[in-house]
This record gives structure tokens, sequence and C-alpha cells, in this order.
């Protein structure tokens, strides 16, 4: 696929304090780019500067082919954007705030349309403040709609919502991809880097300490599953002899099987190989908090 977005080498300072400390990274057209770490990590500078809303001090970045540093009028007419601390005057009505930003786009998408897309038309004559947390996100991902954007920067788009705003607000992101738009999505929610994202860079400290899909991030770091079951069986010494096994651990009648690889299908097999049928088997695998703890040393919300 064509690269519509590379950043080479990219730094950004505020006096002596290092946001973004030689950033480098590629976005292909259509896919859901994630760039995942802490708040403070430097993820939104990055992407104010991609956007041409902060100048960077050094690096090379092209947006569509346009510098966001030169070109930013013109760049801004093919991009959307959802900024991290986004608000309207609560007296605005929804109909209202779609008018007034496509008064702004050269080829502004019908108001309507927009409304319907997103499921505003219910509520198109509500006050800005009278919109539930849910509510509020989709206007602001219809408003990043306006000028029909071939690449659109979504930044923590779900934070403070509830569960349910949460999913169905990721369910618009899967929408936006499968109308062909390339998203790049900025977030410090691990769980919602894995449900969403093809690639992810994950950042920390101003730093891109590693850049890979989800599962990639995951399997390149060997980290380990764990198998857990119930059984009275006590002798269980022949599941360490498997080679994708690390260790066996009981607690009373409780398994734990630590390992790498097919470790569910093979101690599975083994088992009923072994006359055990557990009612209660089951994995968990590593996730996106256990790589970057693996990456950087720390958890995420340290």
């Amino acid at each position: 696929m064509a690269e519509v977005i590379t950043v080479e080498h990219l730094h950004k300072t505020y006096g002596s304090t290092v946001a973004v400390d030689d950033v480098s990274f590629d976005v292909e057209e259509g896919e859901i780019f994630g760039i995942l770490g802490p708040n403070g990590a430097g993820k939104t500078t990055t992407v104010e500067c991609v956007q041409g809303l902060r100048d960077a001090d050094g690096g090379d970045v092209r947006v569509l082919g346009l510098d966001p540093a030169t070109e930013a009028p013109e760049l801004r007419q093919r991009i959307g954007a959802q900024l991290q601390d986004s608000a309207l005057p609560g007296r605005l009505r929804v109909a209202e705030s779609l008018e007034l930003f496509g008064a702004f786009a050269r080829h502004p998408v019908d108001r309507d349309q927009l409304l319907a897309r997103w499921r505003l038309t219910e509520m198109r004559d509500q006050s800005f403040d009278s919109l539930s947390g849910g509510q509020r996100q989709r206007l602001f991902i219809a408003l990043a709609f306006v000028n029909d954007p071939e690449v659109v920067f979504l930044d923590e788009l779900t934070q403070g919502l509830d569960p349910q705003a949460r999913r169905a607000t990721w369910d618009l992101v899967r929408e936006i991809r499968a109308d062909g738009t390339t998203v790049v999505l900025v977030t410090h929610f691990m769980d919602e880097a894995e449900q969403l994202c093809d690639r992810v860079a994950v950042v920390d400290s101003g730093r891109v300490v590693a850049l890979d899909t989800p599962q990639g991030l995951i399997d390149g770091l060997g980290l380990p599953s764990v198998v857990r079951f119930t059984t009275s069986e006590s002798d269980l010494a022949w599941l360490e002899q498997l080679d994708v096994v690390e260790s066996v651990v009981r607690t009373g009648a409780t398994v734990e099987v630590r390992g790498t690889g097919p470790l569910l299908a093979l101690v599975a097999a083994e088992l009923v190989s072994n006359g055990i049928t557990p009612l209660d088997l089951r994995v968990d695998r590593p996730t996106m908090e256990d790589a970057f703890l693996a990456l950087t040393g720390r958890a995420i919300r340290e």
C-alpha cells in the first residue's frame, strides 16, 4: 500500500524538556495506525507536529505528500482531527456546529448526511451541554469529517467514556476505516490499541520503542501464556516434559501451566491422553499491557 504519512527523525523540545526525541514511522493508506503510550510520552505533541499545529524543531514530515510546516492550509483541507481536549460553546446546537465547521471546508459534506451517518439526526437541535459523553464523541467525529478527509487523527477518543460508550465509539472507528479513510489513533488504552489498530507505535519518554502489529509486538517478545484448570490428579510431572512448558505450579486443586507457543492445544492434548478432561480449562494470553511492561520496564499507569 502507498504511504500517506512519513515521519523521519522528528524532534520537539519545550525549553529543557525533550517532548519528542528522534521519532520515525510511516502510515499506510487505509490502515488504523496507533500511537500508544502513557500520558506525557509525547504522543499528542507528535501528532500535532504531523498536522502542522506545532512547529517541529527537527526532522522531516510528509502527509499526503505535503509538508505540514509550509503547506498547512492545503493540508487542513484534506485531513480531519478530533483533538484531545475538544469542546464547543455550551449553547451551540449540534446542527449549527456542523454548519459552522463546514463553512471552513473547501468542499463540505452535506450536513444532513453527516448527522445521519453518525446517528445524530435526533439530536440536531440539542445544545452541546445537553449531550452525553458518547454523543459528544460522535459529534466530534462528525466534525472531523465535514471536509471528507483522506486521513483523520483521533486523539484519546474514548477518555472518560463508560464501557458501553467506548465500545460504540470503537465501532465508529471501524466504520471510518471500512469507508477507506486512513486513521491515526492516539491512545493510552492498551485494549483499545489491541482491538482496533493494524499497527502500533509504542512511545515512551518521547521515543518509539517498538513498532509492529499488536500481535506481532506480543509474539516478538516471547511473552508466556498461562493455562489454568482444576484436577484431583496429584502427579502432573509429565506436563513439564512438553517443550513449550516453562513451569507447572499447583495451588490446591488449581494448576497453572506457564509457557509459550501453542500451549493450550498441547496441554489439552496431553491432559486428554492421560485421562484428564477438566471442564474449566482456560488460557490467559499476554496482552499489550504485558508487552508495554516488557518493553519499558514499567506499567503504563505508573
